[in-house]
Order: structure tokens, then sequence, then C-alpha cells
């Protein structure tokens, strides 16, 4: 209804108030139903904030929630845990500061983060551990800190760094080996021509030396020679011993003044075979011959087994006999009285074997490295001194310059065998032809086979051509 003239206007608190007391029940249960209202939205409240609690709870890295005046708000088990705090002092409304201030006793270092975040750091904690901690503000000015575990990371990181220095390192190495070795090699090659320097001028001064004696030599002998012949006269008795160990002297020297000019003559490029065509039994049998005086002086047996048919070679007649003559003189030196040495040559697939095998003393596992090389000796001091140490090494080297190679067995105590494998075999054994039988006559008598002669090379060698 209007209000009536002269009465002033009624305000809207005047009105509610005026309602209340016209209708009381009215007002008592619109203020239960606030009340309601205010408890359920607690409630709510309460439970999300319970969920954000788990959820901050169940987070693996450590979470901290501080509101703008500084005060703690929440965190989790992690935060006590990384940064060792008491329970007590996590009490939600406790001073940042007064917090940081014991967390800081749990870092050893803190560290820049490696790409510059802002709000990003990384820690050492003093148990080892590396932490990344990582702090914003909220929108209500808050600040909310979290720090997660990157000690894995940084024991990765260290691991790499290790073996990148380690690889650096060996690297480095390696550069100053290859600088080592380069400098090695040159100063080798500097002193390699040195010695191939000097060892050619001595070559070339022994074979020089070698002529200017052989010469001399020679006239000795010839004039020994005619003395023990007494070609000119008489000698007594003891001048004609004088004589005769005087042309064996000058034939022991000269041997050795011919050695050491074909090994002088080899090392210094300047030898040349002289090849030719002819049967290797020939040369063998020759080499052998010669040999039968020093075999019958040393009591050993000499044998050689040859095969029957031609052994047609295109090789250097001198050095194959050369070959031979070492070889048996060689054996001869280690072999004791009563031993034996074998001479054996076959022919197979081009190439000529020549082997020499005697029943001596051996030569020991470091003498038989050493051996083959020039002036290189083994065994006692008696056999070193009857020879140079050339005999192998000129065997060796003659092999060479056939193309071809020798090789070295010994046992102690079982004797040595040498075998020269030659690549001049021009064709393969022939079979000799069988003898043609005449015809016998009817009544005549059976006539005798002609013994074969034997193939002579003194007393003391044996000839055996297998059948």
């Amino acid at each position: 209804a209007a209000a009536p003239l002269g009465a002033s206007a009624m305000t809207l608190p005047e009105a509610i108030a005026l309602a209340r007391r016209a209708n009381p029940g009215l007002a008592e249960a619109r203020a239960q139903s606030d009340a309601a209202s205010a408890r359920l939205a607690q409630a709510r409240a309460q439970a999300a904030e319970n969920r954000l609690r788990d959820a901050i709870e169940s987070v693996s890295e450590a979470f901290v929630l501080w509101d703008r005046q500084g005060r703690l708000l929440m965190c989790n088990r992690n935060y006590r845990s990384v940064f060792n705090l008491e329970p007590k002092l996590l009490k939600p409304g406790a001073p940042r500061a007064e917090v940081n201030r014991f967390a800081a006793l749990a870092i050893k270092q803190d560290h820049p983060a490696p790409d510059g975040a802002k709000g990003v750091r990384e820690a050492e904690l003093m148990d080892g551990r590396w932490i990344q901690i990582s702090e914003r503000r909220t929108a209500e000015g808050g600040l909310v800190m979290t720090a997660a575990d990157i000690t894995a990371i940084k024991n990765q990181e260290e691991a790499r760094r290790l073996n990148e220095e380690q690889l650096q390192n060996a690297v480095a190495g390696l550069e100053r080996s290859q600088e080592q070795l380069a400098e090695l090699a040159r100063k080798y090659e500097m002193e390699k021509v040195k010695a191939e320097g000097a060892n050619k001028a001595k070559s070339e001064f022994l074979a020089n030396m070698s002529h200017e004696l052989r010469t001399p030599l020679n006239a000795i002998m010839g004039f020994s020679d005619i003395m023990r012949s007494r070609m000119f006269g008489p000698l007594t008795d003891r001048y004609g011993e004088y004589a005769e160990l005087i042309h064996e002297s000058g034939g022991h020297l000269l041997d050795l003044i011919n050695d050491v000019l074909d090994m002088s003559k080899i090392e210094a490029e300047r030898f040349e075979l002289s090849r030719g065509v002819f049967d290797a039994r020939e040369a063998m049998t020759a080499a052998m011959r010669l040999m039968r005086v020093q075999a019958d002086s040393a009591g050993v047996q000499l044998r050689g087994v040859l095969p029957p048919n031609d052994l047609e070679v295109d090789a250097d007649r001198r050095a194959l006999k050369q070959i031979v003559l070492n070889l048996i003189s060689n054996a001869l030196k280690f072999t004791p009285r009563g031993g034996q040495v074998t001479v054996t040559a076959d022919g197979y697939d081009g190439v000529l074997e020549i082997v020499v095998a005697d029943t001596g003393v051996g030569i020991s596992p470091e003498d038989l490295e050493r051996l083959g090389r020039p002036y290189e000796q083994a065994g006692g001091a008696d056999q070193r001194a009857m020879g140079t140490g050339l005999g192998l090494s000129l065997v060796r080297a003659f092999a060479k310059l056939h193309g071809g190679e020798m090789h070295i067995e010994s046992r102690m105590g079982a004797g040595t065998s040498v075998s020269v494998r030659l690549p001049v075999l021009l064709a393969p054994l022939k079979a000799p032809p069988p003898p043609s039988e005449p015809l016998a006559e009817p009544d005549a008598a059976p006539v005798p086979p002609e013994p074969e002669p034997p193939t002579s090379l003194g007393d003391n060698v044996i000839a055996f051509a297998p059948r």
C-alpha cells in the first residue's frame, strides 16, 4: 500500500527487520540453511586440501609452499628427507628464513644451472647426492620450491667426463707415440743408410783386400808345392815337413779368403751367377771327393745317396759345388769320430733338394737362431777355431741367388740336418733305359753279366743309388 501523505519512506534494512518480526519462523529457517551451506563448503575445501596434500606427498620431488609473507603453508616428506629437517620445525606458519637456515646445513655447495635458467640451480648435498632446485612465484605472491634428485644424471656426466678425459689423454698419448715413432723411424732410416754405407764400404774393402792377399798367397802355395815335391833337388825331412805345413796352411788360408771374398761380393751386390746346364750329381760327387781326406782324418763315414737318373739343372756349377762343400765341412766339424755324414739329392716339381745330415752333437736352440748370418758360429771353442762363420751364410746366400732357401733342423745329442731347395731342376727324373739282352745261341754257354763299376769316391766314401 502506498505510504500515507506526510510519512517518510522505509529503508531496505528496516523493511527486512519488519519482515522478520512479522514472520519469525522464516528467519530461523534461513539461518539454518546458511549454516549448512557453510559447513558443506568447509568440508569441500578440506577434501580439496586433503587431495592436494596426497598429490604433493606422492610426487618424487621435494616440495614446499610459502605464502606471500614468507610463512610455511605445506611441504611433503621428501622435502624433510632431502634437507634433513625435523618435523617440529615444519609447522604451518613457520618463517621461511628460519627453515632455510637449517636447510642450508644439508647443502655442501650451490652451482648455477648449466643452461643458465632463471630460478634454477643445482646443489651438492653433504651425503654426496645432487639435487636441482627450482623456485617460482604463485599468482597470490607466494613461493613454490621443488628439488629433484639428479644424482644418477651427475654420475653419468662425471663418468662421461672421465671417459672423455681418458680418451683425450689416450689420443694425446697416441699422438706423442706417433711423433716418437716417426722420430725413431727417421733416426732408424738415417742409421740404416749409414750402416748400409759402412757395410758396403767394408765389403768393398774386403773384396779388394782379398784379391791383394790371394795373389801373394798363390805364390807361397806354388813355391811350397815345388819344395815339397822336391822338383829342384832333395830336401831334408824337416824341411820337407815345413814345406808340407806351409802348403797346408796356405790352402786353409786360401779357403778362408775365398769365403770372405764371396761373401763380400754378395754383400756388395757384385756377385754374379754363371749359370749353365749340367748334371747336379757330378758337382756333388766332385765335392764329396774333395772332402774325402777331411772325412778320413776326422774318422767320419761320408755317404752319398744320389738318384741313379740325371739331375739336369740350370744353375751356377761352382756355387752348387760350394754349397755341398760348405755343408759337408760344417757337418764334419760337429760330428765326432765314428759318426756319419749323409749327402742326399732329389728332384721334384722343378726343385733340386740337397740334404746333408750328420750324427753329431747337434746345435743348441740359441745357436740355431744365429746360424746363417755372416760371421756367426756355433759350438765350442774348438769348433769356432775351425772356420770364419761364413760357411752356412754363404750357403744361404747362394741359395737365395738361385731363388731358393735353406732350412736347419737340429737336436742336441741327435745330430743336424740342413736342407737346401733350389728351383733349378729342368726336367723330372728320367728312368734309365733297360739294357737290351742279346739273343742266346742254342748251344752257347750263358755269359755272366759284367759287374757295374762302382762310383769311386774313396775308401771311406760310400755311394748309394737306390733302385
